[in-house]
């Protein structure tokens, strides 16, 4: 007699087993969408202030869903954290190009930087100011995820101009042998201020007073 065919069971669900490395159902995030969102934030935020700028304006400024946004953030307060790392990306070429400058002298490089930066703001009508210094106002007291993103760039930014202070007291170029961590501390709390008082003024006088002060008493 021909053996008859054993039935097969059913697969149930406690036997069916995923693959480790099963593709995600939906389409996948794009990369270019997520810096489209953090390029047009970046600009709304720094020209309308962090709470005034809504989700709903950002996506209709960057032409994409709204369910595109969450595709790539948990939510506004990590969009703001990664908003803050792409300004400070942004400007850390710039602090290249100059503080790295071994064709200058190192406060020469500092000043030159300075000057760039006031050119800028003229240019601008003193209007908006450092990003960093408004998300700071704005938002850091209510927010620890923003918070650690801008004790990190500023970190980052002062050590810019620690390296140039540091090499300016090994050449003897000037007289003040504070740590140069401590004078480039200073030096950048010090920009930041100037920068809230151009706002209320409308003026470069502020920015004026601060290169008066720290390149002709401060750094000599």
């Amino acid at each position: 007699m021909k053996p008859q065919p054993t039935a097969r069971t059913a697969p149930t669900e406690s036997t069916v087993r995923t693959a480790p490395n099963a593709a995600r159902r939906g389409p996948k995030p794009n990369p270019d969408t997520r810096n489209n969102l953090v390029q047009t934030g970046l600009r709304m935020i720094h020209s309308e202030g962090y709470s005034a700028t809504g989700i709903q304006g950002i996506v209709e400024g960057a032409n994409v869903p709204k369910g595109s946004f969450y595709n790539h953030f948990e939510s506004k307060e990590a969009f703001g954290a990664e908003v803050i790392d792409a300004y400070f990306d942004r400007g850390e070429i710039k602090l290249r190009a100059l503080l790295c400058n071994s064709n200058l002298a190192p406060l020469d490089r500092l000043e030159a930087y300075f000057d760039d930066l006031i050119n800028t703001f003229r240019t601008a009508k003193y209007a908006r100011g450092c990003l960093l210094g408004n998300f700071s106002a704005e938002i850091a007291d209510h927010s620890d995820l923003i918070r650690e993103h801008l004790v990190k760039q500023f970190g980052a930014w002062s050590h810019f101009f620690e390296n140039c202070i540091a090499e300016a007291q090994k050449q003897g170029a000037m007289g003040s042998q504070l740590p140069a961590t401590v004078l480039a501390r200073f030096v950048l709390n010090s920009w930041e201020g100037a920068l809230l008082r151009m706002r209320a003024e409308r003026s470069a006088a502020p920015l004026n007073d601060f290169k008066e002060v720290v390149f002709r008493k401060i750094l000599t």
